[in-house]
């Protein structure tokens, strides 16, 4: 027993041997709820799960800051507000990939996990603005906007495939890598893998669509 903040304290600690922390957190979460102890005392717990929850606070703000910047980005280079957000529409197709893929892999949810998904919101939108920046040449040289979203879609996709398929093959060995730091290596590129496979599939079917539902057709 000891005081901390003038308040008396009883630590009880442990170690973790093949389970998750948030396993067992939730687990002991559960048993505290279910005891009966007096009104002025609290239980609580700390030490890894605490670290944990402030590293989820600022990976978020971390996410949030990295989307709001690449769109900033985006918004400069096509001159428009509108745009951007349709190439934004890949960062979630992503969030899809990722969950599957941690799920099949049996990964849970992380700080690397999240810091897999940081990466993922810079690299997911380039296939989205390779397709969209050529669609926009094509309208400028006098394409109709359906006409030059097929075209597009026709010359680029080559290049998406074959730069998707090299960053995943790239970090296969990493996902498959074994011995020490791998409980590091894994999941980030288990996460990086599941985001690229899905936002680059349904990029190619979902961002032409959202292109002629919300880009309007310039006037003769």
């Amino acid at each position: 027993v000891r005081w901390i903040d003038q308040q008396r304290v009883a630590l009880v600690s442990a170690n973790l041997e093949g389970r998750s922390l948030s396993d067992v957190v939730d687990e002991i979460g559960e048993e505290i709820r279910s005891l009966r102890y007096p009104s002025d005392f609290n239980i609580k717990i700390g030490g890894q799960d605490e670290e944990r929850r402030r590293s989820f606070e600022s990976m978020r703000l971390a996410i949030a800051l990295a989307v709001f910047l690449v769109y900033l980005v985006m918004a400069s280079q096509f001159e428009s507000l509108v745009q951007p957000f349709i190439i934004m529409f890949a960062i979630p197709f992503a969030a899809i990939g990722v969950s599957v893929a941690l799920f099949i892999s049996n990964q849970v949810l992380n700080v690397v996990v999240l810091i897999g998904f940081i990466v993922l919101a810079g690299i997911v939108v380039n296939n989205a603005i390779v397709l969209m920046d050529l669609t926009n040449q094509l309208r400028k040289q006098g394409w109709k906007k359906l006409d030059a979203i097929r075209q597009a879609c026709s010359i680029r996709l080559r290049p998406i495939l074959m730069t998707t398929s090299t960053t995943v093959l790239g970090l296969l060995p990493m996902a498959l890598s074994m011995g020490e730091g791998s409980e590091l290596r894994i999941p980030l590129a288990i996460t990086i893998i599941g985001g690229l496979v899905t936002s680059t599939l349904l990029t190619l079917v979902l961002v032409p669509v959202f292109y002629t539902v919300i880009v309007r057709e310039k006037r003769a």
